[in-house]
């Protein structure tokens, strides 16, 4: 098997290249990866958050929206 090594560049001046069923599969994959990538993130920011707000005494599934933000807000400008 062969190994190509392509820059960034590269593989964008081949994808356009691409007929536009091609390029359409290629979004497509590249979309289905970022929305992974979005679901875990917010999964694991979920999860630190719970932790965070049980270190301090809360229940971060049951805080409403509005507490959860105040709490974020402070959470962003406490100092270290």
């Amino acid at each position: 098997m062969v190994t190509l090594t392509l820059s960034d560049k590269q593989v964008v001046e081949l994808v356009k290249q691409l007929p536009p069923k091609s390029k359409q599969a290629v979004l497509d994959a590249l979309t289905a990866d970022r929305d992974v990538w979005w679901e875990m993130t917010l999964s694991q920011g979920e999860e630190q958050f719970s932790r965070l707000a049980a270190e301090r005494g809360l229940e971060w599934d049951t805080m409403p929206e509005a507490e959860r933000e105040t709490f974020v807000d402070a959470l962003l400008h406490e100092k270290p």
